[in-house]
């Protein structure tokens, strides 16, 4: 049996001048730009090198102790003044939220009311809403006109924006509060209807 000659593949060490100068010459056009370039970030053989020591256990942990110390927390919300912008996000979310659940939430009862014996045809709704007291009716109302009303309104604000205009803080502040002031007015008249 042969035994098969081992064939180390020979490093070329960029750190000598003269290698680098081999590298390039026997490199085509295309490359020569790239080698130029990783030659130009590679650490020059002058770098320190990385050094290690060993430590303690606890020697370890108060070192680590120490580091967390000294790391940057992360600012929390409570730190910042609250904004328009905020207020009116969660609430567009809110109403789009409460009044999509209440579709779907209607659809899927009206759909097995018949198997429970429900009544949820329109002139049953209608006779029961009459029978409510007149508190009940008002909050009731409120509860779905306001939702509905700043969720419409809000939607109309978001399709300017669409369009590129009223994106200044000024504005967006000023459309903010129109939005909410429109929203109470309108859902109060509605309401009250």
């Amino acid at each position: 049996m042969k035994k098969k000659k081992s064939r180390k593949k020979e490093m070329l060490d960029i750190s000598r001048p003269d290698a680098r100068l081999v590298l390039l010459n026997n490199s085509s056009q295309s490359l020569q730009s790239i080698i130029m370039l990783t030659l130009s970030l590679s650490p020059s053989p002058s770098s320190r090198p990385a050094t290690t020591s060993t430590v303690s256990q606890s020697s370890g942990q108060e070192i680590l102790a120490n580091q967390r110390l000294n790391r940057p927390i992360s600012p929390h919300l409570s730190i910042y003044r609250p904004q328009i912008t905020w207020y009116g996000s969660a609430l567009n979310r809110i109403t789009g939220a409460v009044l999509s659940s209440g579709i779907y939430v209607f659809g899927a009862a009206y759909l097995v009311a018949p198997l429970f014996g429900w009544h949820l045809e329109s002139a049953s709704l209608a006779a029961s809403f009459a029978a409510w007291p007149i508190l009940a009716k008002v909050l009731f109302k409120g509860a779905v006109a306001f939702p509905f009303t700043y969720h419409g309104l809000n939607g109309i604000r978001h399709l300017v924006w669409d369009t590129g205009a009223s994106l200044t803080n000024k504005q967006v502040i000023y459309t903010g509060w129109t939005v909410v002031g429109l929203s109470v007015v309108s859902a109060l008249g509605l309401t009250f209807l």
